[in-house]
């Protein structure tokens, strides 16, 4: 298991492919547990907020694979469900499917189930609580199987992909959407919150990443090749939001930048620490009260089908 977080990315727990957290941050308070607690409501409304504010670009992820499965998909298998972003889509995009959400943290697999139960779609719905690199025995003949910003978070990826693999039924298809790491906030030059903070704060989050989470970044083409799946798809894509943003942009904002300063604590100059604590503090330049915002994050997805064997 992984010691990581979910990015915007942070898993602070272990690894538990949610989905969008690689700001990997542990808090350091006196009650770890409310703490916990604290993060994990953040995390939970910063994949819901994501979700939002990129929903075109899943409906055309989703729209794509349902072009590469045809007809006939049953089975999905969302692989890191997290708040449930992928299990609802797949849903949608699959109206006669089921979904066996599989997560390693028992409190977003409640969360999911109540939410899935509120939108009337509780008995499509199958939690499994489940390493993915350890293994997915309960789960054969999926037609499709999502996995959005949790592989990297398993120690091995080659026994993840394998396990996903004989999940599926020949034919089937595994789908690998990732990021490039965390989204970016400031407009380029701005002065307020410093020219070149999030480039710097980047580049301490990647020395981080490259500690805790050595698979972010990885290329998976490859690896689901290794891993005896073919290839059909591989994509890259700078989603950018401009002004006027979508509401929840600059809670979205403040969220993450939050999680990159507790990161970041004891990593970064101090200088860019103050400077990451007025985007938060409530005043002008704080992320919740500007106009000036652009949301950009680069979105990757491999889909890759499990070959039939020849006749």
């Amino acid at each position: 298991m992984t010691r990581s977080a979910s990015g915007p990315h942070a898993h602070e727990h272990g690894a538990r492919p949610h989905a969008h957290d690689h700001s990997h941050d542990r808090s350091h308070g006196h009650d770890h547990h409310a703490d916990d607690a604290v993060q994990d409501s953040d995390l939970a409304e910063m994949l819901d907020l994501d979700a939002e504010l990129f929903a075109p670009y899943l409906d055309a992820v989703t729209e794509r694979i349902a072009s590469l499965a045809g007809e006939g998909v049953r089975h999905v298998v969302d692989l890191g469900s997290g708040t449930g972003t992928g299990t609802f889509a797949l849903l949608e995009r699959f109206p006669e499917a089921e979904v066996t959400a599989v997560d390693t943290s028992p409190a977003m697999l409640a969360r999911l189930v109540e939410a899935a139960r509120a939108r009337g779609l509780g008995d499509r719905v199958r939690p499994l609580e489940a390493d993915a690199a350890a293994g997915l025995a309960s789960i054969e003949g999926a037609d499709l199987v999502w996995a959005s910003a949790s592989l990297h978070h398993v120690d091995d990826p080659a026994a993840a992909l394998t396990a996903a693999r004989a999940a599926l039924r020949p034919g089937g298809l595994l789908a690998v959407a990732e990021l490039d790491g965390l989204p970016r906030f400031l407009p380029d030059g701005a002065e307020a919150g410093g020219p070149g903070l999030e480039a710097r704060c980047r580049a301490a989050l990647d020395v981080l990443h490259g500690e805790q989470v050595p698979h972010l970044g990885a290329d998976w083409a490859v690896l689901l090749a290794a891993a005896g799946l073919t290839v059909e798809h591989e994509s890259a894509e700078l989603l950018e939001l401009r002004a006027p943003l979508p509401a929840g942009a600059g809670r979205y904002a403040q969220i993450v930048f939050s999680r990159i300063r507790g990161a970041l604590d004891g990593r970064a100059d101090a200088a860019d620490l103050t400077e990451l604590g007025t985007l938060l503090d409530g005043g002008p330049r704080d992320v919740r009260h500007r106009d000036d915002l652009v949301v950009r994050s680069t979105r990757q997805l491999w889909v890759a089908r499990r070959p039939v064997a020849p006749a």
